[in-house]
């Protein structure tokens, strides 16, 4: 591993989770706790990770709580269909686990409809927990207006299932895919994208991506289940968006802003998908100053 992606991993440690292995890293706070734990949601194909140069700062007042996905980062990564009901039945279970039951929400990309399944339950009252704040950052959750990339629109086109070893799917490809989503004034290091490389392909994970991104359809289908809950939550919410992101574009906030007008909209100029890897003190910096 580079040691990057080494530190990372030796911050964290595996827990047993629905059945399955769960990275999980539990930050306490550095400073005088003065809020309720943080859940750190993380997005598509990536993972936790990319809190990596975050996560200190987050956990000055507050313990930060991370986990990779099934299927993603250090994480196991059966061959199976996977939906947000088993990766929001993973974040319940691990807070019934840790004894969390007051938390705030930072969620990215998948991790934006994770969330929005989370608040559904909520509000449905199947999850009984207390949310007292949300901060979500660049995700597609109206599907009217997401601009899918060439790897999204290549990765559907192939069958729901894992690729052989062999498959052209290789780190150029996946990086190359990773890097096409952050703005043009990014220029991320080559130990960054060597590390989220590692995470990615952990476990031959770069084989299961067919299969993730179904992710997709799952959204479309249910979007009015997951945006409607991202919606309607009561929760405060404030929105971190990169405004050069290709993906999930500057209309998604404005539309989200239409349906919330009372949340809290800071835009980051010259930044992509990706904010926390792109810009992290700018999107701390924003968050942070959004929020009581």
């Amino acid at each position: 591993m580079t040691a990057l992606a080494e530190a990372w991993r030796r911050r964290g440690r595996l827990r047993s989770l629905c059945g399955h292995r769960i990275f999980t890293i539990d930050v306490p706070a550095t400073g005088i706790e003065v809020r309720p734990p943080l859940l750190v949601l993380h997005g598509f194909p990536t993972s936790s990770f990319d809190f990596h140069r975050v996560v200190d700062r987050l956990a000055e007042d507050r313990r930060v709580l991370l986990f990779d996905m099934l299927g993603y980062g250090l994480s196991d990564k059966p061959d199976l269909a996977y939906t947000f009901d088993l990766q929001a039945d993973i974040a319940m279970t691990l807070l019934a686990d840790l004894g969390v039951d007051r938390l705030g929400l930072l969620t990215h990309d998948v991790g934006d409809t994770v969330g929005g399944e989370l608040l559904a339950r909520h509000l449905e009252g199947g999850w009984t927990v207390e949310i007292t704040d949300r901060v979500m950052t660049n995700g597609s959750i109206y599907q009217r207006l997401v601009h899918l990339s060439v790897g999204q629109e290549f990765l559907l086109a192939l069958p729901d299932q894992k690729l052989p070893v062999d498959a052209a799917l290789d780190r150029a490809a996946v990086l190359a895919g990773v890097a096409a989503t952050f703005s043009p004034a990014t220029a991320v290091d080559d130990d960054e994208l060597a590390a989220q490389w590692e995470m990615i392909a952990h476990s031959d994970g770069h084989l299961l991506l067919p299969r993730l991104i179904r992710y997709i359809e799952e959204r479309r289908r249910h979007e009015s289940r997951y945006t409607g809950a991202i919606e309607a939550h009561p929760s405060p919410l404030v929105v971190v968006w990169g405004v050069d992101d290709p993906i999930a574009v500057p209309a998604m906030a404005d539309a989200l802003v239409h349906a919330r007008p009372d949340l809290r909209l800071r835009l980051l100029d010259g930044v992509g998908h990706y904010p926390m890897v792109e810009a992290p003190d700018r999107l701390v910096d924003a968050l942070l100053g959004a929020t009581p």
